[in-house]
Formats: C-alpha cells, sequence, structure tokens
C-alpha cells in the first residue's frame, strides 16, 4: 500500500495543487441520470432526448 502511495505522488499533488476540475462534467452526468430515473419506463430514447434539451436551455 505504501509503494503505490508513492507512485500516486505526483498525481495527488497535481490535484491539490491545480484549479482545474471536472465538476462541470460530473454535474450534467448526474443532471442526465436523473433524467433517466425518473423516465424509466415511460419512453423511448426520442422523448429523453428531448427532455434532457429542454432541461439544458
Amino acid at each position: 500500500m505504501l509503494s503505490q502511495a508513492r507512485e500516486e505522488k505526483p498525481q495527488t499533488n497535481n490535484a491539490v495543487i491545480t484549479n482545474i476540475s471536472n465538476g462541470q462534467v460530473e454535474g450534467q452526468v448526474n443532471r442526465i441520470k436523473t433524467i433517466k430515473r425518473k423516465m424509466y419506463g415511460k419512453a423511448g430514447f426520442q422523448l429523453l432526448r428531448k427532455m434532457v434539451l429542454a432541461k439544458s436551455a
């Protein structure tokens, strides 16, 4: 476990010191998954597509 921590030290350091984040992407994925859960069993892909596009506008 200690050797793995040593191998990952540069990645961990970069994650702490940089201001780049994937928070926006994670938020969009979460929003789409929430819409999919609400629509489960109700309709096909076309309605899901319309719902996703409608919520983003």
